[in-house]
């Protein structure tokens, strides 16, 4: 079955170029001039898509979770709920959102964290939902996103084989438009904890969708191996400056970096190719100095028998090739062949 994902009228194959995810979070501070900065840069970069996290805070967090002490130097209240409630868009906030990517060209969507989130999005109509790797468990969730009937993409950082086996068996009767993600749930995680060949292992465990890399740490360099080893779908986290407040922004790609990965991608889907090995018009020039023809070794007069130790492979690669010298060995000259000139076939017996 091919693997084949419709995300907002762009088709995503195994033979499609990357579908770029630049995901904001919560890098807009909770400022919607901020938010729509990110969308310019995210579009100028090339990125595809742009992301946001929506949350009800007080569904998501116990009340003892919400109402505690917030010290970090990221906070934006002295509680973590209110330090949460600070970074949350309203209705119309994200209406505006949503009309100002249709405005610039962007696809806009958003991460849904619980019930009330998910029917918040729907009333927004946006194309496409994300889960995050917290809730690849929460399948109550799982199952209420995928009665949308919209596209579904689900990171797995933190999960077992069979917590992801397990979300996809519970989506794919209800709504077979689903990208799973590789990821680790670390921010930064070691580059010896990214396992991207778990890329492998989920490209050839689900045969039928397509796979994508949710890629957490701080460079460019990973989001292209895991486009070489079968990710399509690739989300890089995206901020204007690394050194503003809040968690994200230290390890999320800034513009240039984005434009970099987004650049890359595209140059190494070209690179990979069809995989028929032949010759390219430009490889014709170099090859003609480079490659070797088959010559005389020595002065041969009409009638020679024509040994191995007469031949001699010099460049340019305008004569018969190398591997034809056993066409050669063994055969007598029909007139003289002088040193350095082409061996022809045709002056052969």
């Amino acid at each position: 079955m091919e693997r084949k994902l419709n995300l907002d009228n762009k088709i995503i194959t195994q033979d499609s170029p990357c579908y770029v995810i630049a995901e904001i979070g919560h890098n807009h501070q909770g400022d919607l001039e901020q938010c729509r900065k990110l969308f310019d840069s995210a579009k100028a970069a090339g990125a595809n898509a742009v992301k946001l996290q929506k949350r009800n805070n007080k569904e998501l967090f116990t009340k003892k979770m919400y109402d505690s002490t917030y010290a970090s130097e990221n906070a934006y209240a002295n509680t973590y709920g209110e330090h949460r409630e600070f970074l949350e868009f309203s209705h119309n906030q994200y209406m505006e959102l949503k009309s100002y990517a249709n405005e610039i060209g962007i696809t806009f969507f958003s991460t849904a964290f619980d019930f009330s989130s998910l029917d918040f999005l729907e009333k927004i109509d946006l194309p496409i939902y994300k889960v995050a790797s917290g809730d690849i468990n929460n399948v109550p969730l799982l199952k209420e996103i995928a009665k949308t009937g919209k596209p579904m993409i689900i990171s797995t950082g933190g999960a077992k084989m069979i917590d992801v086996e397990r979300a996809y068996n519970e989506i794919m009767p209800i709504n077979n438009k689903l990208c799973i993600m590789q990821c680790t749930s670390g921010y930064p995680p070691l580059f010896k904890e990214l396992n991207l060949n778990v890329i492998n292992t989920y490209m050839n465990k689900f045969q039928d969708i397509i796979i994508g890399f949710s890629a957490h740490d701080s460079g460019i360099a990973m989001g292209v191996a895991g486009y070489v080893l079968g990710a399509r779908i690739i989300e890089k986290h995206f901020t204007l400056n690394r050194a503003l407040k809040g968690t994200d922004h230290a390890f999320s790609l800034e513009p240039q970096g984005l434009k970099k990965l987004v650049r890359d991608l595209h140059r190494t889907h070209e690179a990979l190719g069809n995989g028929i090995k032949d010759r390219y018009p430009s490889e014709e020039a170099p090859l003609y100095k480079m490659g070797k023809k088959i010559v005389a070794s020595r002065k041969l007069a009409t009638g020679t028998l024509i040994k191995f130790n007469d031949l001699k492979f010099k460049s340019p690669n305008d004569g018969l090739p190398p591997w034809r010298y056993k066409e050669v060995v063994g055969k007598k000259t029909k007139s003289e062949i002088k040193e350095d000139q082409n061996i022809d076939i045709d002056n052969l017996i």
